[in-house]
């Protein structure tokens, strides 16, 4: 490209940002800025040149609302040879576990492999006409949301094939604080669970992979050549709607931060019989099933300590929503439900809540309830949840049990921080 058009690109990009509204001013400190934008404005030399392969989806969103392909892909001196696809597809329209074939970006015509479906990690034939892996999509903030397995996978992969791999800094959206529950036992490791993490882990993406690329972690000879280009402005403290950012889904059942903010927790529910809330359009604030009593249940909960957060009986029936839930728990049956609202998120502590919730469960329904045995142990990291409720261990007894490992990972975390 040449450097008058170059630039004259990047004055386009950089006015659309930051001057796209009267209303924001860059000044303002909770104008955040991601690792994309940063990339586009003061990093583009990184990238030009070279056979680009991009994991990437839906949430690549950039400040001007433009997705950070369709932007690339018009840029003299930018190639981009493929594009891989992590679970819900490119442009994030399928439905949570449906396996993903690969394709043909129709925006772009850029070819999509597929890291969701019998491959899960970029293969060296994936990787024969690339130079450098570029990795930008947005997380949630819990251990099982499966696109940190997948950057996992492409770190260990660019060790593996000498090939250097960008990672563009995101939020994590129920802040950078808050670190709970138990840690992964790594006997259990799976693409719900990759490695030793607590369920919430209270760091942003390219933390996450300054975190992984230890070749103890990612089981390599070395660390990958990994470059993290940094968000501008964020703060741990920050929720997603500190940043200025526009929410997108980050997958089909997470509608909105609320329940984001509960899903480190409530998405244990998954592993039991009890329905989640999918094929609804409240997942994970939204449970029930159609043998529990909803006051029954919600009076036995509020005796237990629970902050931040209230509870409302209800009904609801599961049905097939199109790319958001093609199979839920009790599909097409009526069930008693509880509603659960937020009303206080710095005091809500949903991993607590939900072991409460299930220990309930299990108490009021010892012949009903029943758990999705290698779905629970998955989630939970190890299999000593479900044997501790089946056991008659208190919620209090299994709080404590993992703090000692909990708080041992909050030391070590501290190093791999990035803000």
């Amino acid at each position: 490209m040449a450097i008058g058009k170059k630039i004259f690109y990047l004055l386009i990009f950089n006015f659309i940002i930051f001057g796209f509204s009267c209303t924001e001013k860059i000044e303002n400190k909770n104008f955040v800025l991601t690792g994309a934008d940063v990339l586009l404005t003061e990093n583009l030399n990184l990238i030009e040149n070279k056979n680009l392969g991009i994991i990437t989806n839906h949430t690549a969103i950039l400040k001007n609302g433009i997705h950070l392909v369709d932007t690339l892909s018009k840029l003299e001196n930018i190639k981009i040879a493929t594009l891989f696809s992590p679970e819900h597809g490119i442009r994030g329209n399928l439905p949570d576990g449906n396996l993903i074939s690969d394709s043909t970006d129709t925006k772009t015509g850029i070819p999509i492999k597929s890291l969701y479906g019998n491959i899960h990690k970029p293969t060296k034939e994936y990787l024969k006409n690339i130079d450098l892996l570029i990795f930008d999509i947005q997380d949630v903030g819990a251990r099982f949301y499966t696109y940190i397995s997948t950057m996992y996978y492409a770190i260990q992969s660019a060790s593996e094939n000498n090939i250097p791999i960008i990672i563009l800094d995101r939020p994590n959206p129920i802040n950078g604080i808050t670190v709970n529950g138990p840690m992964l036992d790594t006997n259990f490791s799976s693409f719900v669970g990759i490695t030793n993490l607590p369920i919430q882990h209270g760091m942003t993406i390219g933390e996450l992979a300054n975190y992984f690329n230890q070749p103890e972690i990612l089981k390599t000879e070395k660390p990958a050549n990994l470059t993290i280009i940094k968000m501008k402005n964020w703060k741990r403290e920050f929720y997603f709607d500190d940043c200025n950012l526009k929410w997108i889904n980050p997958s089909p059942n997470i509608p909105n931060l609320e329940t984001a903010v509960i899903y480190p927790g409530l998405c244990l529910i998954e592993g039991t019989n009890i329905s989640e809330g999918r094929g609804t359009y409240s997942p994970f604030v939204l449970i029930g099933s159609p043998y529990i009593n909803s006051n029954e249940v919600i009076n036995e909960i509020n005796k237990f300590d629970v902050t931040g957060l209230k509870f409302k009986d209800t009904t609801f029936t599961p049905v097939e929503i199109p790319n958001m839930s093609s199979n839920p728990k009790y599909k097409n049956e009526k069930c008693n439900g509880i509603l659960i609202k937020t009303t206080d998120r710095n005091k809500l502590n949903p991993i607590e809540i939900s072991i409460k919730l299930i220990y309930t469960f299990h108490k009021l329904y010892p012949e009903k309830f029943s758990f999705r045995e290698s779905s629970i142990d998955r989630l939970w990291g190890s299999n000593n949840f479900r044997e501790n409720i089946l056991s008659g261990k208190t919620p209090n007894e299994i709080i404590e049990l993992y703090q000692t490992k909990l708080n041992e990972f909050k030391k070590i975390r501290k190093k791999y921080l990035l803000y």
